[in-house]
């Protein structure tokens, strides 16, 4: 199964959970675009307090403890025999690391938006404004149900398969660091822009584009891959694009803001 759903089977789905990630880097609340027009039956997932746990040492955004995302799902409405549907405002980059999270955690039907809430009224749908509340879900987190790396096994994997960054060439290079306070990558590593994933209305690109993409970069049918970025958000739509061509992938979850907590860890530039 796909784990991508498109507005006209999302339109078709019997009684899914819809989580609106709405999300940006330094950017407006997601909620209040959430309050100004969402799906219908949608409520707002938010990533710095549903998805991740107090940013420290281990990164940004690292993993969320199971008991506290169990419970910050169950409060979403999220049960573990209902399929869940999230979504961003278009590309996926947002609701990619909520599709990763459901998944590490062991939730078996999650399904990303393509295209996001854009496409949605792009298809003439309604949306509705304001709060909306789920009934309580009954989800359980078991973690371990998606491949996680730590630093040294990013290290690892950048000399004996493919590690691939998935922030912009420039932060890669060095050449410019607007959060961290180091600028480069793990050596190693290979530049891949999570941006060249969606296409420019913010959709997927098909699966044989993306497949050839990342054979391109090395990931190749039995070569072993993993994917990071500043904090573990764009790093999951990475393993989410990974997934659409049938490469699996690891998530180095506390990514560059983890490896570079530790000024012992090396640092390439260019």
């Amino acid at each position: 199964m796909s784990p991508l759903i498109t507005p006209a089977e999302l339109a078709a789905l019997d009684g899914p959970a819809v989580l609106d990630v709405r999300w940006k880097l330094g950017g407006p609340p997601g909620a209040d675009a959430y309050r100004e027009g969402h799906i219908p039956g949608a409520v707002f997932c938010d990533l710095n307090a549903d998805l991740a746990a107090r940013p420290g040492p281990e990164g940004r955004h690292p993993l969320p403890a199971a008991g506290a995302f169990q419970e910050a799902m169950r409060r979403l409405g999220v049960s573990g025999s209902r399929p869940v549907v999230v979504y961003d405002e278009a590309d996926a980059t947002a609701a990619a690391r909520a599709w990763w999270t459901l998944r590490y955690f062991g939730h078996p039907d999650v399904r990303v938006l393509d295209g996001g809430l854009r496409a949605w009224v792009a298809e003439g749908r309604p949306v509705a404004a304001g709060d909306e509340s789920a009934r309580p879900g009954d989800f359980v987190a078991r973690p371990g149900g998606m491949p996680v790396l730590d630093a040294g096994q990013a290290l690892e994997l950048a000399t004996e398969g493919v590690l691939l960054d998935a922030r912009a060439a420039e932060r890669y290079r060095g050449e410019v660091e607007p959060i961290d306070p180091v600028a480069g990558h793990i050596p190693g590593a290979v530049s891949a822009p999570t941006f060249e994933n969606v296409d420019p209305a913010g959709r997927f690109h098909r699966p044989e584009f993306l497949r050839e993409r990342f054979n391109t970069l090395g990931a190749l049918p039995g070569v072993a891959v993993g994917a990071y970025c500043g904090s573990g958000v764009t790093a999951a739509h990475q393993v989410l694009a990974l997934d659409v061509a049938g490469v699996p992938a690891a998530l180095y979850v506390g990514s560059w803001s983890n490896w570079v907590a530790d000024p012992s860890r090396p640092v390439a530039t260019g």
